[in-house]
């Protein structure tokens, strides 16, 4: 099988749905089916070599709290029709397809079997897709999406709410073999001080801000403690410096960006893994790597992370927004040995569950039903048309009889 899987967002930046485009193609071409990535892309894309169709300029929009990296490009047409004419895919498979201009673009010019990813979630409402979803253009180009899945029952939810449909949930994935407690921890860490980590983009959203007040509260406890903070940004880890700064707070380690290489041996340093994100999560591939790694969690209780993780199972669930909590639950799991153990193998056990190679194998069972549809619709659409053939020629041959009667 030929598969396209399609990403409206910079292919060069690290964010949750390239990696998951990444990993899914990779497990795909694994199973022996031919795999290409069209995305925007801000720097050359060499590590997929001509399996990586760069097409559109990205360029940094906000949305909902955090930045969209988007080709905003209305020009994209003529260029992505002879794509698609060259290669000539058996399945297209677009992650936020509404998503303008790319997704909904390869959308509206694709003539074979189309699929749809939603990532997407905001309680609030789908402030992504607000100015769009009025316009009967964006209904139209939903239309032709054969095939519907969503990263979690609140992506579901949302989505549903918005364009109505049959939606499969197939969640995020994780490498349980690149993610795994035999990694080595980094070593500069490993001086007996209990490890606190976060990863993820310096965002309000993911809630940095609400773990260093908690810290605060933290290190007056356990002095003997460290928070690793690691995830690109600028303006606000300036913002964050300043805040441990002026708090006077030690042991607050700033590491910036770290590669997919390097993060399991971080969640392997890590005694408590913390996500206090604050809304706006569909699900929590964080928490799944941490888990896959034995490291027991401490999160908010918001819908997308307690879709994975089971409070007080594989970690603790909090309010979010709420420091004085997260300082509550990061010390009693950082005081509790035994109990970090037990969270971190069940996490484990958890994190096998969506291991690429069984959630790849799901994406691949609806590609199959969709294009059996198409191949249906197909033959019936054929049938159709030489019975009316039939019809029409039975029709003239009927007319032609009465005529040639009246002559006689």
């Amino acid at each position: 099988m030929k598969i396209a899987l399609v990403s409206p967002y910079d292919f060069a930046y690290p964010g949750g749905v390239v990696n998951h485009i990444t990993s899914l193609g990779g497990q795909l071409a694994r199973m022996g089916h031919e795999v290409k990535f069209i995305a925007p892309a801000s720097s050359p894309i060499t590590t997929l070599g001509d399996r990586f169709i760069h097409i559109g300029k990205p360029r940094a929009i906000p949305v909902s709290g955090s930045v969209a990296r988007v080709t905003v490009s209305p020009r994209l047409s003529t260029e992505i029709t002879r794509m698609l004419d060259r290669e000539k895919f058996d399945i297209v498979h677009l992650h936020e397809p509404l998503m303008p201009m790319l997704c909904t673009t390869v959308l509206r010019m694709s003539r074979t079997a189309n699929v749809g990813t939603f990532h997407a979630f905001d309680g609030k409402g789908y402030n992504i897709a607000k100015p769009f979803v009025g316009p009967i253009f964006f209904k139209r180009w939903f239309s032709k999406l054969d095939g519907h899945i969503a990263v979690s029952n609140p992506a579901k939810k949302f989505v549903n709410k918005y364009f109505p449909a049959d939606y499969k949930v197939i969640p995020n994935g994780v490498d349980t073999k690149h993610f795994n407690p035999e990694v080595a921890p980094i070593a500069e860490f490993g001086d007996g001080k209990l490890n606190i980590l976060f990863v993820g983009r310096l965002e309000k959203r993911k809630g940095a801000d609400y773990l260093i007040k908690a810290y605060r509260k933290v290190k007056r406890a356990i002095p003997d403690s460290r928070l690793i903070i690691v995830g690109p940004g600028t303006r606000l880890r300036n913002k964050y410096e300043k805040q441990v700064a002026k708090h006077e707070l030690e042991d607050v380690i700033f590491v910036g960006y770290a590669g997919y290489k390097e993060l399991p041996r971080y969640y392997k340093t890590a005694d408590v893994f913390c996500a206090p994100a604050t809304g706006c999560e569909s699900f929590g591939i964080v928490l799944l790597e941490a888990m896959a790694v034995a490291t027991p969690v401490v999160a908010s209780n918001i819908d997308g992370y307690a879709s994975i993780l089971t409070h007080e199972a594989e970690g603790l669930l909090v309010p979010p927004k709420n420091a004085e909590s997260l300082a509550q639950a990061l010390i009693s799991l950082l005081c509790d040995e035994k109990l970090r153990a037990e969270m971190g193998a069940r996490g484990r056990l958890k994190a096998q569950e969506y291991d690429w190679a069984n959630v790849a194998r799901r994406v691949l069972k609806l590609y199959q039903e969709v294009l059996e549809r198409a191949q249906y619709r197909e033959t019936f659409s054929l049938r159709r048309m030489i019975i009316e053939d039939t019809r029409k020629l039975f029709s003239r041959k009927v007319r032609t009889n009465a005529k040639t009667d009246r002559s006689s």
